[in-house]
């Protein structure tokens, strides 16, 4: 049993703990002495993809954009369910079947309602 009556229990947590800190400020530091530091005009301005920028960086960007990358990554890791069940399909046998069906009969009425509402649309 571990009880809080013994401190010298936690000195390799705060062993590990100063090396962990110490390597991040030697990194730091070291980082900072051996890099060149030459700015200029071109060099502190904002890259979007080899394109000047166009407009400002605080932008508003439309709802849309968020809502169909919401659904991308909801429909994306509900696929990743699929794998595990693929792999143990023969011992999982007919409930296992029942199961994976039910689970993409909601998954496809998820989508038919999100195209139904139109939040696939990108206009």
């Amino acid at each position: 049993m571990f009880s809080l009556s013994h401190p010298d229990h936690y000195i390799p947590i705060l062993i590990f703990l100063l090396i962990a800190i110490g390597f991040g400020a030697v990194s730091l530091l070291v980082g900072r002495l051996i890099r060149p530091n030459n700015p200029y005009r071109d060099k502190d301005a904002p890259y979007e993809c080899g394109v000047p920028p166009i407009n400002d960086a605080r932008e508003r960007i439309s709802i849309r954009y968020y809502v169909i990358a919401m659904l991308f990554l909801v429909f994306d890791v509900e696929v990743v369910f699929l794998y595990p069940w693929a792999v143990d399909f023969r011992r999982l046998g007919l409930f296992g079947l029942v199961e994976m069906l039910i689970f993409l009969v909601i998954l496809i009425v998820g989508y038919v309602y999100a195209w139904k509402k139109e939040a696939l649309e990108w206009e």
